[in-house]
């Protein structure tokens, strides 16, 4: 069995043959499917998934950095997730965690700092309710760990969502508190860069995500992805570190049962 830690299959993408994702899902191996949440405009869908699908499907709130980005309403937003955190909506029983929260320059660095005042708000958010948070990154390796390093010791922890730095940055963020490393399609890349920093890695330390609909991983790469493709994540990471892929599945799925308290 495995656990998706990172799907969005409440995406419009999905809209058409959602319950056959999930069915999918099933039949592969997938136990439960973690959903971060990105923002208020889609926060009902990911609450119409809990609704339909229960325990099955393990609900995130929190606010996506790049929905700060040129969105003058983003503080409301981000008070609007500490609302929910506080009180979850109907036919959801609580969230498990505060995510997805971040840092992401990629599309620009006008927004950086909402994005960091956004992010902090978020991590004391995790912190005063004994929530893991699940963190995105992206253009901000080194921003992102170095607010990370100011809560050290404080019980922050976590996951980091599609890992994509080098070892120095892995053993780095390990130090400062009980975090995981999100390992995705990525990695099943030709020339992949995350493959040799995988094979350093200990598994311990990992879980995997599909990231779906995005970062689908190979044979499939280039089309839609989906929550029953994390076996393929898995593999990837069974031949790169030589184990079985049962041995895999099994530490990378007690691994999230830890972290999110299943």
């Amino acid at each position: 069995m495995l656990i998706d830690t990172h799907s969005h299959i409440y995406d419009e993408a999905f809209d058409d043959d959602r319950r056959e994702v999930v069915a999918r899902a099933r039949q592969e191996g997938v136990e439960r499917i973690v959903l971060p949440a990105i923002d208020g405009e889609s926060n009902e869908r990911l609450f119409a998934m809990c609704r339909e699908y229960g325990d099955y499907v393990v609900p995130l709130m929190g606010l996506h950095p790049t929905s700060i980005n040129d969105n003058p309403r983003w503080r409301e937003e981000l008070a609007e997730v500490e609302r929910l955190l506080e009180n979850p909506p109907q036919g959801v029983a609580r969230f498990y965690g505060v995510g997805e929260i971040g840092l992401d320059l990629y599309w620009s660095r006008d927004w950086q700092a909402e994005q960091t005042e956004a992010f902090r708000a978020q991590l004391d958010m995790a912190l005063k309710r004994n929530l893991p948070i699940v963190v995105h990154t992206r253009d901000a390796w080194e921003e992102m760990a170095a607010i990370i390093e100011e809560y050290r010791d404080k019980g922050l922890r976590g996951i980091f969502h599609a890992f994509s730095s080098d070892i120095a940055m892995y053993e780095r963020l390990r130090e400062y508190g009980d975090f995981l490393f999100g390992i995705g399609g990525v990695v099943t890349f030709k020339k992949s860069a995350l493959a040799e920093v995988v094979k350093a890695m200990r598994l311990e330390d990992l879980v995997v995500e599909t990231d779906a609909p995005y970062l689908t991983p190979a044979p499939h790469r280039g089309t839609r992805n989906e929550s029953s493709y994390v076996r393929f994540v898995a593999a990837k990471i069974a031949e790169l570190q030589g184990v079985d892929y049962d041995v895999v599945a099994e530490q990378t799925t007690a691994n999230a049962k830890r972290i999110f308290g299943l």
